[in-house]
């Protein structure tokens, strides 16, 4: 009888051991002051009352859920629960604008045109606490364009050069039809001016084609033309340009995006950027440059003079990382024009870098505008979301209300597709912090749609401290034995002092006499192990669960570790006193789980248990083994049981039946469990409870199987899954036989006629041979008869030779 209560409470000491580990934030944070309790999560308080500590009560046990210090007694104007706040700074509505034709008298200027709200916000932010803030985004019509021709002049891409020279006025006239501000440039790129990017002969420098090709010199990268709205300037200059060469295959364009994206020269204006990259080569990148010599990873800098690139032969070509980054900060979307042979090449360049196309080049360009419009398309009709780097603990998470109720959230969050101009999407931003990062400094992070230069920023303070830190503080307080601070309503102690009032110092904390006052007799350890002997004087172990509490001088009580039942603790019939059930009246036992009230094992006859059991802790435990049930009144295999519940079994299992339509309402009292064949059926000996088996028919003459017991208070049937039908004649075999006997007397028939005929020949001819052999014929000749052979002799034959 004691080994089961000594089990149950080992077992009891296990998962409360487990709860400790895992339960209540606040508590397992076992903070000291409130600063450390409102950081330790977004539910936790820290009660300031003064007399709010009991006795063994530690001064963490201040720190805990609201509503658990509520319970405890603490005045709700004494909780210290700071909660974080929103406040918006600049909040300009997204601009409304048209694009106008004629004369723009009202036109408003780039910089002037807002496409996203708010501009500039304030979170103050609670440890674990969310703040959540609205984001618009709306496309402006007319919005101002810089498109940025960078194009590949190497010898292969002469017949390109043609078809380029008259760009600039053929795509004014197509991106007039999107917007009334549009400015043009052009750039060229070939490669390294060193070994063996190119040929350094002194001929080759001055004309590196072959034959009579007349080419320009080598260079890595030219700005031809900065951005203009001049379209006949972009035709005239690039009109001017030539073809130049190299030696391999892959070409510098990276050392030329580079430039193009960090040079003022090129004359970017806070409007949508667009880089048109073409060419018909694949790329250098980050680490080709050793090949010449090159080992200074390139800077990110601008090094133009003149509108040349003149550090081409000093710093490697950039990395694509570095490239992305330089490309985005600078709000950059880059359009890949190249040829069908390097589009996957450029595809897989493009999936790592936002905001970027790609496009097939046709073999002389003639398709470019086309395709610069058609990547524009793509390009400007998504919207994705993205932040500068977050303080270390803090997280945000998007979720956008995109066109046509379109709902995305987690990383598909952070971007709507298929905008059109004008069209407005909205996105949820929720932000949390854990802790107090930076020691509670004010941090700025920025959010921006990628490919604009619109940005939100969004200021983050950090809730570290109480209120009642900066309040009614009182350093070296008599409260606290001079030697620590009272603040929000309990000591801190200074360095070296413990004790709920800073009485002992730290180094005596240990010593034999403190620890013997905290011992209940020698035997046992200090604090029976469940708390902290400070100043001879024990403070318990708060528990996770702040209803369960160590107790006692000496913490040698709990109100957890009784007996269970039902896993509840002491049955949910008693409460829990020092490791013993005190139970409530009508209920005994360790664990409070014996019901004294009979009435429960009361049957229908009004006698306890129907006469045939007794009743022990309120269940009836039947003496007679035919009958179940909670007051014995059930008999699965008595007579008649398998009549009662055919109806039910056959509406539920087959759906057939009288009681089809009304199966749901009478028939939902026992819980249906099918088998695939008898063999699966319970079995007498498999169950302690008896099991009727039933064997029914229903109205077409087919058999149903099915077994049927009660389980304690639960009805269970078993039935075969499949009725056992009588089968029916198989028509394919008797027609088949059919035509088959019809042959086969047809083919015997036949059989029959000839041998009938054969037999009547053979007899006939026999007939005739014997007419034939008594014929009596005249073996006279024929006197008419005239032989035809003549026989003539030799009159000079004499018969010798």
């Amino acid at each position: 009888n004691l080994l089961p209560p000594i089990i149950t409470k080992l077992f009891t000491g296990l998962i409360c051991h487990l709860l400790d580990t895992q339960g209540n934030e606040c508590i397992s944070a076992n903070a000291k002051h409130c600063g450390e309790c409102i950081q330790a999560g977004a539910k936790c308080g820290w009660c300031e009352q003064e007399d709010f500590l009991k006795q063994g009560e530690a001064l963490s046990t201040r720190c805990d859920e609201v509503e658990s210090l509520k319970e405890r007694g603490c005045n709700d104007s004494q909780i210290q629960n700071p909660i974080g706040k929103k406040s918006i700074i600049t909040n300009k509505p997204v601009t409304n604008r048209k694009k106008v034709t004629g004369v723009e008298t009202n036109k408003p200027k780039p910089e002037e045109i807002t496409q996203i709200q708010p501009q500039k916000l304030r979170l103050n932010l609670r440890s674990g606490q969310p703040q959540s803030f609205d984001l618009k985004f709306k496309r402006a019509e007319d919005y101002p364009i810089d498109l940025y021709y960078l194009m590949d002049l190497s010898y292969s891409m002469k017949d390109d050069l043609e078809n380029v020279k008259n760009l600039g006025t053929s795509l004014m006239l197509e991106m007039k039809k999107i917007t009334s501000d549009f400015h043009i440039g052009f750039g060229s790129f070939v490669e390294k001016t060193v070994m063996p990017y190119i040929s350094t002969t002194p001929s080759k420098l001055l004309n590196p084609c072959t034959g009579d090709q007349n080419c320009t010199s080598p260079f890595s990268y030219k700005n031809v033309l900065s951005l203009t709205s001049d379209g006949n300037m972009f035709n005239s200059l690039v009109g001017k340009q030539q073809i130049s060469g190299n030696l391999d295959s892959p070409e510098g364009g990276f050392d030329a995006i580079m430039q193009v994206a960090v040079c003022g020269e090129i004359g970017w204006r806070n409007v949508t950027r667009l880089l048109v990259f073409s060419t018909d080569a694949g790329f250098h990148f980050a680490g080709d440059g050793k090949l010449g010599g090159i080992v200074l990873p390139n800077d990110g800098k601008c090094h133009l003079e003149d509108n040349v690139y003149t550090m081409s032969h000093y710093y490697d070509y950039p990395s694509i990382a570095h490239l992305v980054q330089k490309l985005s900060d600078n709000n950059i979307q880059t359009i890949f024009a190249v040829t069908e042979e390097f589009q996957p090449v450029y595809q897989e360049l493009k999936n790592l870098i936002p905001k970027s196309a790609v496009g097939t080049l046709s073999a002389n360009s003639s398709n470019v505008i086309n395709l610069i419009i058609d990547a524009y398309n793509s390009l400007s009709s998504e919207v994705i979301l993205d932040n500068s780097k977050l303080p270390e603990g803090v997280e945000i998470e998007y979720k956008s209300q995109c066109k046509n109720g379109v709902v995305n959230d987690k990383d598909d969050g952070r971007k709507c597709s298929n905008i059109s101009i004008g069209d407005e999407v909205n996105f949820n931003i929720t932000v949390t912090s854990k802790g107090c990062p930076n020691d509670g400094k004010s941090e700025t992070i920025k959010i921006k749609p990628l490919g604009f230069t619109e940005e939100v920023e969004i200021i983050l303070n950090f809730i570290c401290d109480c209120q009642c830190q900066n309040n009614d503080v009182v350093k070296k307080s008599e409260k606290c034995s001079l030697n620590g601070t009272f603040e929000c309503g309990a000591c801190r102690c200074f360095e070296g002092r413990v004790g709920r009032n800073c009485e002992c110092s730290s180094n005596d904390m240990a010593t034999d006499d403190m620890d013997q006052t905290c011992r209940k007799d020698n035997s046992t350890d200090i604090c029976s192990n469940n708390g902290e002997c400070v100043c001879g004087t024990c403070e318990c172990k708060k528990r996770p669960n702040p209803e369960e509490r160590y107790s006692g001088q000496f913490c040698e009580c709990d109100n957890f570790n009784c007996d269970r039942s039902g896993n509840k603790l002491c049955g949910g019939n008693g409460r829990c006193v020092c490791r013993e059930c005190i139970c409530d009246p009508m209920w005994s036992g360790r664990a409070c789980d014996c019901s004294l009230d009979n009435s429960t094992c009361l049957a229908t006859n009004k006698q306890i248990c129907n006469g045939r059991g007794r009743c022990e802790c309120g269940v009836c435990k039947c003496t007679d083994p035919k009958f179940q049930g909670p007051t014995c009144e059930t008999c699965p295999t008595c007579p008649g049981v398998c009549a009662e519940h055919k109806l039910c079994v056959q509406c539920r299992a087959f759906g057939t039946g009288e009681k089809m339509k009304t199966c749901k309402e009478e028939c939902s009292y026992f819980n249906l469990i099918t088998v695939k064949d008898r063999n699966k059926l319970p079995q007498p000996n498999d169950y302690p409870y008896p099991v009727m088996h039933c064997k029914e028919r229903d109205a077409n003459d087919c058999w149903f199987y099915y077994t049927y017991a009660v389980n304690d208070t639960e009805r269970e049937v078993h039935v075969v899954d499949k009725l056992d039908c009588p089968s029916g004649p198989d028509i394919i075999p008797i027609v088949a036989g059919v035509v088959a006997g019809i042959v086969l007397i047809g083919l015997a028939l036949l059989l029959i006629w000839k041998l009938l005929m054969i037999i009547h020949d053979r007899r006939e001819f026999a007939k005739f041979e014997k007419e034939k052999m008594n014929a009596k014929w005249d073996t006279g000749e024929n006197p008419i008869y005239k032989s035809a052979v003549t026989t003539v002799v030799n009159p000079k034959y004499e018969g010798k030779c």
